[in-house]
């Protein structure tokens, strides 16, 4: 019986080494065996993932982003575009091919916006605790009166981040815009009150995800 097995091992060595010969591992450029090889597309952004242009301070000029296929500068189509003489949130999509046809594609937010001397004096960054769950929202000044907010509507476990624009005094809105997710947002019935203490705001949130209750907000 043992030299059956030992036998029967040495056959399948062989019959391995033998197929192993009879492999032909060299493909051409670009396949191993049937499957073809592609190099996705890759978006670097020149510039800021959010540009900010606060009272016409300086016109408006796109930095555009660079598309590469491994090594290789490949071309961006730009998409969206940016009124510099009307207030409010633009999205510009900058997407690019690979030879193959797969795409990719990545986005930049820019606001224009008109902000009075009050409201530039304020910094209304902060984490704002919802009053009914405690959900926090983040709020980050990205340029006078204008803000990025992370978790607007206190809602856990989401994953959203709109722009929010402090135009005058102590008013605030969340300009009409595509956000972090893509879906429209906005905002309806916002107040903010920086007389008490901690300061408080309220707002709806404008989403199709969302509800029509006022939130409220007290600062952390």
């Amino acid at each position: 019986m043992k030299k059956i097995i030992q036998l029967s091992v040495l056959m399948l060595f062989m019959m391995a080494a033998t197929s192993c010969e009879d492999e032909d591992f060299t493909y051409p450029e670009g396949q191993v065996g049937i499957s073809k090889i592609t190099v996705y597309p890759t978006l670097t952004l020149n510039g800021d993932r959010y540009m900010v242009i606060v009272n016409k301070s300086v016109p408006f000029s796109d930095p555009g982003a660079i598309a590469k296929e491994g090594d290789t500068e490949i071309p961006v189509t730009t998409t969206g575009s940016v009124d510099e003489n009307t207030p409010g949130v633009y999205t510009l999509t900058y997407t690019a091919a690979n030879k193959d046809g797969f795409t990719a594609s990545t986005s930049r937010t820019v606001v224009i916006a008109n902000v009075d001397a009050a409201a530039a004096a304020n910094d209304l960054s902060g984490n704002y605790a919802r009053t009914t769950n405690g959900s926090v929202a983040v709020w980050t000044k990205i340029g006078s009166g204008v803000y990025t907010v992370f978790n607007p509507g206190g809602a856990p476990g989401t994953n959203l981040t709109v722009v929010a624009v402090n135009a005058t005094g102590d008013q605030i809105d969340i300009p009409a815009q595509a956000a972090s997710d893509g879906s429209p947002t906005s905002s309806s019935q916002e107040s903010y009150n920086k007389a008490v203490s901690p300061p408080t705001y309220s707002w709806v949130i404008v989403n199709p995800g969302y509800g029509t209750a006022l939130r409220t907000f007290v600062k952390q």
